[in-house]
């Protein structure tokens, strides 16, 4: 008899495994958060998970508490003699520290990735990394989604006069100058200096902007400072309307005032991570398909690669 499959989320992510789960069609499974008074957490499974395929949905975004409990989870599932246990995180939080660039820091994501492969996570199912080469800190199998097959269709329903992509910083290139080839459209970038983090200390356009309809592209949209300057000045730079798409919406710190007082259209982004405020310039595009997607596909040992490769899109158009 195949292992069945059980769906389980930690308190950060419900709302989305459960339309993760829904559009698999299963039920999500029954799982107990226990929180003692000091804080210590202590999950605990209320229904068999022997022999099962476990997929533990959540995003370790703030606060840690969020991945103390997935580790939880993890190592609960093991325990309780699952067969695999594939830990889903929509948002890879720690991401952004992928390399020593600096003497005596650490490197997060790494330390992070080896937590879930030391609790006994046997698969990762992500989005959006910050660095595509963190998949290369595990031991275990990475499948990495990637949004443009969220963002594509969305751009192209927009039917822009004078489509054009920007990349808000120099890290963001590679991402964005696979979207522009997908539209076979030009790209810019912002060029940007911080003196401190989530502080910019000067940005340049690098690119020719006048006329266009700009199109920002980033992973994550955190206090939104970037986005706002970034957008600020490509329309002193000429261009006729500026939006932004953004994966992981952080919105941490004066997020909500900066998006407001921009001369943003729009800030579009997926719920990966539950957001923090409502505001009429913010639009979410759920990801809860492609996820279930591709925990069936990882069930059912078949490709996922059509799920996030620019080229399987051009070729489905």
């Amino acid at each position: 008899m195949n292992p069945s499959v059980k769906i389980f989320s930690g308190t950060g992510s419900q709302h989305l495994a459960a339309k993760i789960a829904q559009r698999f069609g299963a039920p999500l499974g029954k799982i107990n958060i226990q929180k003692f008074s000091d804080g210590e957490l202590q999950p605990i499974f209320l229904e068999s998970i022997r022999g099962d395929y476990v997929f533990l949905i959540q995003s370790t975004c703030a606060p840690t508490d969020n991945l103390m409990e997935l580790l939880l989870m993890i190592d609960a599932a093991k325990r309780a003699s699952a067969y695999k246990i594939i830990a889903v995180l929509p948002y890879y939080g720690y991401a952004r520290q992928d390399r020593k660039d600096k003497p005596r820091v650490s490197i997060g994501s790494k330390l992070i990735a080896t937590l879930l492969e030391s609790a006994g996570a046997d698969r990762v199912i992500t989005m959006d990394l910050h660095a595509p080469q963190i998949q290369a800190f595990f031991d275990v199998p990475v499948d990495h989604l990637d949004s443009s097959a969220i963002f594509i269709p969305y751009i192209e329903q927009m039917k822009l006069n004078n489509l054009c992509f920007a990349a808000p910083d120099v890290g963001s290139t590679n991402r964005v100058r696979e979207i522009a080839s997908y539209f076979n459209t030009e790209m810019v970038i912002c060029d940007k200096h911080r003196k401190r983090a989530n502080e910019i200390a000067s940005m340049v356009v690098i690119g020719d902007v006048v006329g266009k309809d700009i199109v920002l592209i980033d992973d994550i949209c955190d206090t939104g400072g970037t986005l706002a300057k970034a957008a600020g000045l490509l329309k002193e730079k000429g261009a006729v309307s500026v939006r932004a798409l953004c994966t992981h919406p952080i919105l941490s710190g004066k997020a909500q005032e900066n998006i407001e007082n921009s001369v943003l259209e729009e800030l579009v982004v997926c719920d990966t991570i539950p957001m923090k405020f409502q505001s009429k310039k913010i639009k979410v595009l759920s990801v809860a398909d492609l996820f279930a997607i591709a925990i069936r596909n990882a069930y059912e040992n078949k490709s996922i690669t059509s799920l996030f490769i620019h080229s399987q899109l051009r070729k489905d158009r």
